[in-house]
């Protein structure tokens, strides 16, 4: 029998597309193929597909999130008991994941996909205190970057190995986003969470200190600052210039991002930036501050910049003069499945 591995997530695409639900998504459909490592999956029923072999879909019913994952935590123990590897991400899968441990003798994998500072200018304390037991009580943690693997040592002081994220796709369907905004000269796209993460205020800021005016700046995704920003882009006296495009399905990013002259991620900390492969995936160039994906591609496909106005504005200026071809070696997802049986069977093996 191949050795079993009993996983925790939160959402499946298409139901749930956040990066942490495409990873797993990714992680089950690839080795629900193969026949070297068994998973099942447990997941919140609202958000798990029905009649999927191997998928547990926990009712959670309502409440915060925390009373939400205390109701996983019981089923999900229970099915570790005949598991070998109970694999858990982010700080929601401490209660399961200790649960489990107490009542087992699995080996616990815990992926950090991005921690608590990464997503808080003040991190709620409960979210905090949770990844330092986590950090301590899990046998193994997995980084997704080599960003996100020196935030843990530096946060928690634990060590872990990395693993990166695959490289997502997006596909065009020829829709002309730029006839639609009315936009003739360079477009420059964002999308995501309009939170303080996601550095805005300081993209709106350096769009102001460009130094040519024919260039637009779509922002797609919405969020608690949405109106903030608004009002702070007529501060600045760019609202003409600026398009917030809101909430943006899936099958129209491609169009979003192929139209656009060059992608932005300001985000303060970005632990892997799906959204900087999806743009490059159309041969559209990216300027970003520090992030994960980055860590894999070429110089001239994301154009570093640190998180304040003058140096975004700076890449922004620099970026649109480049001409070059696009050229970077993609990452599979097959790639990213065979890394993570090698780890498996490496913390079987010390075991």
């Amino acid at each position: 029998m191949p050795p079993k591995v009993l996983m925790l997530g939160w959402g499946y695409p298409p139901n749930v597309t956040g990066g942490l639900d495409t990873v797993v998504g990714e992680l089950f459909e690839e080795l629900d193929s193969r026949d070297s490592i068994e998973m099942e999956l447990v997941l919140p029923a609202e958000y798990a597909p029905e009649g999927r072999a191997g998928i547990h879909g926990v009712p959670t019913g309502k409440g915060d999130i925390v009373t939400r994952i205390g109701r996983l935590a019981e089923e999900f123990a229970d099915y570790a008991a005949d598991a070998d590897i109970i694999h858990t991400n982010d700080w929601f899968g401490y209660n399961p994941g200790s649960r489990a441990k107490s009542s087992t003798d699995v080996e616990w994998v815990t992926t950090f996909h991005s921690l608590s500072v990464d997503r808080n200018v003040n991190p709620p304390d409960r979210e905090v205190q949770t990844e330092q037991r986590i950090a301590d009580r899990s046998d193994h943690l997995i980084a997704v970057s080599k960003f996100t693997q020196e935030r843990i040592q530096a946060e928690y002081d634990a060590d872990s190995s990395v693993i990166y994220n695959g490289f997502s796709s997006v596909t065009e369907t020829g829709k002309d986003i730029r006839g639609e905004l009315g936009i003739d000269g360079k477009m420059l796209f964002f999308v995501g969470r309009h939170t303080d993460q996601k550095g805005l205020s300081y993209l709106l800021y350096a769009f102001s200190k460009l130094r040519r005016d024919d260039v637009t700046l779509v922002l797609g995704g919405s969020g608690h600052l949405t109106d903030q920003l608004k009002r702070f882009a007529e501060l600045l006296e760019i609202d003409d210039k600026v398009e917030f495009v809101g909430y943006l399905e899936q099958a129209e990013l491609g169009d979003y991002y192929a139209d656009a002259d060059l992608f932005i991620s300001p985000s303060l900390a970005e632990p892997f930036g799906i959204t900087i492969v999806e743009s490059l995936s159309v041969g559209t160039r990216v300027v970003a501050c520090r992030s994960g994906a980055a860590e894999l591609l070429p110089e001239d496909c994301v154009i570093e910049v640190e998180p304040n106005s003058d140096s975004i504005a700076d890449g922004i200026e620099h970026a649109l003069e480049l001409d070059t071809v696009i050229e970077y070696e993609d990452r599979t997802w097959e790639e990213v499945v065979d890394e993570h049986v090698e780890f498996y069977n490496s913390v079987l093996g010390e075991n």
